[in-house]
């Protein structure tokens, strides 16, 4: 016995086990790699200077990004700047800012054929895998924080902390405000760790390709090109691109949240999938062949396929869970939701003028919708929408009209532009004790909760 365990000693000590590197150990040496890099540190220098210098300097324009949510209202409230950012950056900024980080994070050491000597160092593919997966995570939601941060304190250090009304025209202070505005970048995590997911598939897969750093993005404008178009509302709800509108269901009192939990729904679906086929490839890679140029051709069948197939399930369930059928846009949801944006608006413009107080309950307003003439159903996003708002005025037998012509895109956002009387949405000033102010009747954003049941105005 005692032969025996002395041969088993010198083979041990001739061949030692060789146990793989820490995992912690393995994150903070690709963090620092990522954090090395000469492009990453100007990618964070300006994620956290041009947020600030656009909304500061934009905000003092006479000119406004009207076509942005809020992009009239930038020179009002310094909150307004980081919610416009917000939606610019989801289109197509946080898709960019994945391939640069997870697009590359793979893809750098089929460049450098390091592959060999990080398996040694490491001594574990998996512990590799997720070394690189972690580090590229903390990278991207730095960024993100950075982005959120500079456009907040940009607009609010030149335009101030103002309120804000919301998008049903309920008026929002500052402590509403901050919140809000948090909740919306937080939300806006969910969608970025999809597309974060898909640069590491393509990281993955497509190795030293280029085609690999620029799979997010070509993702994202795919789907935002297919999100223009009048789909049905459950397939729009089950992209990961309407992920980055959610937020607006919390710029409504009461908030909306049925978006909210739809799209972080399906951007974890996302991140499972895409991180799942990513692992795998990984993991049962042949790093003996120098001549190594990715998956190519297996990418289709074992990346996007069942991606397409993931689009197709989470359609089916939201069309199950919600009922929701055709393009969402329909007369009774815009009406509801202008009779409930007019109210509040006008509440604001009576407190502005100093006129006897009054509330929306005691305007009963209402609302009648029209879409292209008698001839057009009225359903559907486009400019030809023609409203016809009513109001009452407490101890008033007279009603109050006003027309508003409507501008409704397919993600649900309508744009209201006030076509008479002047006294009340006809013009963009009011006057008010103090000289002119904005007319908040002139022109206004609404939205329309494509998943929620149709209701009525205020009462």
């Amino acid at each position: 016995m005692t032969t025996t365990a002395e041969r088993a000693g010198a083979a041990t000590s001739a061949n030692p086990v060789v146990r793989p590197v820490a995992l912690r150990r393995a994150y903070r040496f690709e963090l620092v790699k990522l954090f090395s890099q000469w492009r990453m540190r100007l990618v964070l220098l300006a994620c956290l200077l041009a947020p600030a210098v656009y909304t500061a300097v934009v905000s003092r324009q006479t000119s406004l990004p009207a076509d942005a949510v809020y992009g009239r209202w930038m020179n009002q409230s310094g909150w307004a700047g980081s919610l416009v950012v917000l939606v610019f950056v989801g289109t197509l900024v946080l898709p960019l800012l994945t391939s640069v980080v997870a697009g590359d994070v793979f893809a750098v050491e089929d460049r450098l054929g390091t592959w060999r000597s990080l398996l040694v160092a490491v001594g574990s593919a998996p512990r590799i895998f997720w070394a690189k997966t972690l580090a590229a995570l903390t990278v991207t939601l730095a960024l993100l924080v950075a982005l959120a941060v500079s456009s907040t304190v940009g607009g609010l250090l030149s335009i101030g902390s103002h309120p804000l009304p919301g998008l049903d025209g309920h008026l929002m202070v500052a402590g509403e405000l901050a919140r809000t505005v948090a909740l919306a970048w937080l939300l806006a995590v969910p969608p970025t760790l999809a597309f974060f997911a898909l640069g590491l598939l393509g990281s993955v897969a497509l190795g030293r390709s280029p085609l690999g750093l620029l799979m997010p993005v070509v993702v994202a404008l795919v789907l935002q090109g297919l999100q223009l178009l009048p789909v049905p509302v459950a397939l729009r709800v089950a992209l990961p691109t309407s992920a980055f509108l959610g937020y607006r269901g919390l710029l409504t009192s009461p908030t909306q949240l049925d978006p909210v939990w739809a799209g972080v729904a399906v951007s974890a679906a996302w991140v499972a999938l895409a991180t799942g086929l990513a692992y795998r490839l990984f993991t049962r890679r042949d790093f003996t062949d120098l001549g190594h140029a990715g998956a190519g051709r297996r990418l289709v069948a074992v990346g996007l396929l069942p991606l397409v197939g993931l689009v197709a399930a989470t359609t089916l369930v939201v069309a199950t869970a919600t009922g929701a059928t055709g393009s969402g846009v329909e007369r009774p949801r815009l009406e509801a939701a202008l009779a409930t944006s007019f109210s509040s608006l006008y509440v604001l413009q009576t407190d502005e003028l100093n006129r006897p107080p009054v509330t929306t309950a005691q305007l009963q307003t209402t609302a009648r919708c029209d879409k292209g003439g008698e001839r057009v159903d009225d359903t559907g996003p486009g400019s030809d929408w023609r409203c016809v708002v009513t109001w009452t005025l407490p101890g008033s037998t007279a009603t109050g009209t006003a027309i508003y012509q409507l501008d409704v895109t397919a993600d649900g956002r309508f744009v209201a532009d006030g076509d008479g009387p002047q006294e009340v949405n006809g013009y963009f000033m009011v006057r008010v004790p103090t000289g002119d102010a904005p007319n908040p009747l002139w022109q206004f954003d609404g939205f329309v909760d494509l998943l929620h049941p149709a209701e009525r105005g205020p009462s």
